[in-house]
């Protein structure tokens, strides 16, 4: 399976993952969350951040279900969902992840057809990446 690829500014978005916790780049100037990570605000242009944690809650903003051909290490999954998720937090703020039934488990488990825009999810970690889950009511 793909990797995330890590650079200087996005590293800290990996390592908190790895700890299961979800936090976002935020800027130290003006506060606005900021993501993907960047050195500069593109608010108000300062160069200091922090990485605030967040709820992990959010809803599902859009979402594609990728079916074959595919990768050959994806095709025997499919098909799955790859969803946008717009933080509870920080509305501007959209990470890609997959909808599934428990952390762990494989992408083409969660039935596609069940797959809502609006739907309420919250981040869950496996292997140090973030996936989604629906939220119970």
């Amino acid at each position: 399976m793909l990797r995330p690829v890590t650079d200087a500014d996005g590293a800290p978005f990996w390592e908190y993952a790895a700890q299961g916790e979800l936090r976002v780049q935020a800027c130290a100037g003006c506060d606005e969350f900021r993501f993907p990570p960047r050195p500069c605000c593109p608010h108000c242009q300062s160069f200091e951040s922090e990485w605030r944690p967040v709820s992990g809650r959010g809803r599902v903003w859009s979402y594609v279900v990728a079916h074959p051909p595919l990768l050959p290490d994806y095709a025997a999954q499919a098909p799955y969902n790859v969803v946008v998720v717009e933080l509870d937090e920080a509305p501007r703020i959209r990470l890609v992840g997959n909808l599934v039934t428990g952390a762990g488990q494989p992408l083409g488990a969660f039935p596609p057809e069940s797959i809502r825009i609006g739907a309420r999810v919250r981040a869950v970690f496996h292997d140090g990446l973030p996936q989604w889950v629906p939220e119970r009511s």
